[in-house]
């Protein structure tokens, strides 16, 4: 693999390349990664996972085309600045607002001076929008105009929000976040560096893009647009500039395996949508194209290159839907047909199919989840024991943990770490005390890290060693999140809030609440019935319980929220009876405050 594409356009970087917020933390430090520099890889790392994060560590402002820049480094994603008539259009602003400003003032400092006229977002992942404030300002209002694929708000919030503090946990593991940075610890997670620690903002969109050949008009740049749902995200886009001939295909094509379905967790995505959408890609635009860039990593130029790097991207997805189904047809369950499938030839060799962030083996098994479910048709699994159970009765098969332990030592000597591991995962659960499991289970997962070409199951592996070692994370990401809670309407914030209502100890205790947010003259009623917290929102309702958005949205952030509604920001009627504050604190005591640190690799 050359750098010669990743290396294309430089124009500068930034020294030092630390980025901190306001209180003075470094929240993005690609500094950390210096120790890549040319240097070979060692034996804790795999060679082309070394490659790779040599190649992602790079950072800087690069030019792609005339009037199209890159600011790559700064986050796990690229933030693309475009060249208008007056103004500049910013496409992606990164995850956090501290480090999208950071991006946008190394423009300055290289480019013109030119105002942002205007912001799209290609998709509802957080590093695609997440700096949105940091771009426009934090106490700015906002009359630019903000494109975003139909339904992106929706999906934002489901995937960020509603299961937000289990998948910032497991993202720790993903992208090593709380791991060191060095040859034996975190050193890329293949679709870039890491996500940054800073501040997640939101702007909500105020153009809808609907379907495929809108064309949009921002200062005399002219976007034809391609509707992607369904494939890397549930709200995702394409869009072509003619007056450049160049195509941003967002996060649907970018150097290296993407994911069916991400460790961190979230939907199944649809490998057959995703690869036809990439063919319509091809038609549509690859013959009047130049160069072709994306949301990650570097650009593709010339006509032949990227066509035949979107005619592979579109292949790799297309084999691994239908080959997975074909398999599934002949009775392979999903496990089966990972340890199976192996990809052709010509996609087996190109950089940038490569399985650095999403592998062969988890995306089958993400394609048979998403027609088969997590059953695989063999009734012993249909109603197992959970793991501690399990673990514990294994083990007494067995002989005890010592016994477990010692055979354990036999397979790994063997080079069987797979199961090494398998058998040290049931001691540690049966007996999470015993040091010495958990010691070697640890050493079991260093091993496996350090040999795997994927960049996530590499920190998961590196993850899981330091917490069985007992160190823990002070957080998640999720700390950064105030300003994605802001821009949520009504009914995303009380949905929000019912999925921390403990239905168990509610079941028996119903009752109702009448909420006016003052600055929406928007009503809200909720009601607590059978264990659940049901919301109806609109307008024309009597106005009860009042507050204004501002403090309703700091209300529901983690840890605010029985401060805020206990200090007499909610008043009026509560409840059937009229200014009894029980009815609040009754809600209040049902809702459980999530632990944002919970365990993973023991119980």
């Amino acid at each position: 693999m050359s750098t010669q594409d990743a290396d294309r356009g430089f124009i500068a970087k930034l020294e030092p390349c630390t980025i901190k917020n306001h209180d003075g933390h470094v929240i993005w430090n690609n500094d950390a990664y210096d120790f890549l520099t040319n240097a070979p890889c060692p034996e804790t790392a795999n060679p082309k996972l070394w490659r790779q994060a040599q190649l992602v560590s790079k950072q800087g402002l690069f030019k792609v085309a005339s009037g199209i820049y890159q600011i790559r480094g700064f986050d796990l994603s690229n933030m693309t600045i475009i060249e208008g008539d007056s103004g500049i259009i910013v496409v992606d602003p990164l995850t956090s607002a501290e480090c999208a400003q950071a991006a946008l003032n190394l423009y300055y400092e290289n480019c013109s001076r030119k105002s942002v006229l205007g912001m799209i977002y290609t998709h509802s992942h957080a590093d695609h929008f997440g700096g949105a404030k940091g771009v426009v300002g934090s106490n700015e209002s906002c009359t630019m105009p903000i494109l975003a694929p139909y339904g992106f708000l929706d999906h934002a919030v489901t995937e960020n929000i509603y299961a937000g503090n289990a998948m910032a946990r497991r993202a720790a593991y993903m992208y090593g976040d709380q791991l060191p940075k060095g040859p034996s610890g975190q050193i890329s997670c293949g679709l870039g560096a890491t996500v940054s620690a800073g501040r997640v903002t939101l702007i909500p969109p105020s153009v809808d893009i609907t379907h495929t050949g809108q064309v949009e008009v921002i200062d005399g740049v002219e976007f034809v647009f391609q509707l992607t749902p369904g494939t890397e995200a549930p709200a995702e886009m394409n869009f072509y500039l003619p007056q450049r001939r160049a195509l941003c295909v967002a996060e649907n094509a970018t150097q290296c395996l993407h994911n069916i379905a991400t460790l961190r967790g979230a939907a199944v995505r649809d490998a057959q949508a995703w690869s036809s959408y990439l063919d319509e890609t091809i038609v549509l635009f690859a013959g009047t194209s130049d160069v072709v860039f994306a949301s990650h990593h570097w650009p593709t130029w010339g006509q032949k290159s990227l066509l035949n790097y979107l005619t592979q991207q579109r292949d790799l997805y297309a084999f691994l839907h239908d080959q997975t189904l074909r398999l599934m047809n002949e009775g392979l369950t999903g496990v089966e047909i990972a340890e199976e499938l192996e990809l052709p030839v010509r996609l087996r060799d190109s950089w940038h199919t490569q399985g650095f962030y999403g592998s062969v083996s988890h995306n089958v098994k993400a394609i048979y989840q998403r027609y088969m479910t997590w059953f695989d048709g063999n009734p012993s699994h249909l109603w197992e024991h959970p793991p501690v159970e399990a673990a514990k009765r294994y083990v007494s098969c067995i002989g005890g943990v010592e016994a477990v332990l010692q055979k354990a030592r036999e397979f790994s000597d063997e080079g069987d770490l797979r199961f090494a591991a398998s058998l040290l995962n049931h001691a540690v659960f049966a007996d999470p005390e015993n040091t010495k499991a958990k010691s070697l289970l640890a050493s079991t997962y260093e091993s496996l890290g350090y040999g795997c070409e994927n960049g996530p199951w590499r920190n998961f592996y590196i993850s899981g060693a330091m917490e069985l070692r007992g160190i823990r994370p002070e957080g998640n990401v999720l700390s950064g999140q105030s300003g994605l809670i802001e821009a949520l309407s009504l009914h995303h914030l009380m949905a929000s809030v019912a999925v921390r209502l403990d239905g168990t100890r509610a079941q028996t205790k119903d009752f109702v609440i009448d909420l006016y947010v003052t600055d929406r003259d928007e009503h809200c009623r909720l009601l607590v019935s059978n264990g659940a917290l049901i919301h109806r929102t609109g307008k024309g309702s009597p106005k009860s319980s009042t507050l204004d958005s501002a403090d309703f949205s700091c209300a529901l952030t983690y840890g605010q929220l029985v401060q805020s509604l206990s200090a007499g920001q909610a008043v009026g009627n509560f409840g059937e009876e009229q200014g009894d504050r029980s009815y609040w604190n009754r809600l209040l005591g049902l809702l459980s405050t999530p632990n944002a640190t919970f365990e993973i690799v023991v119980p």
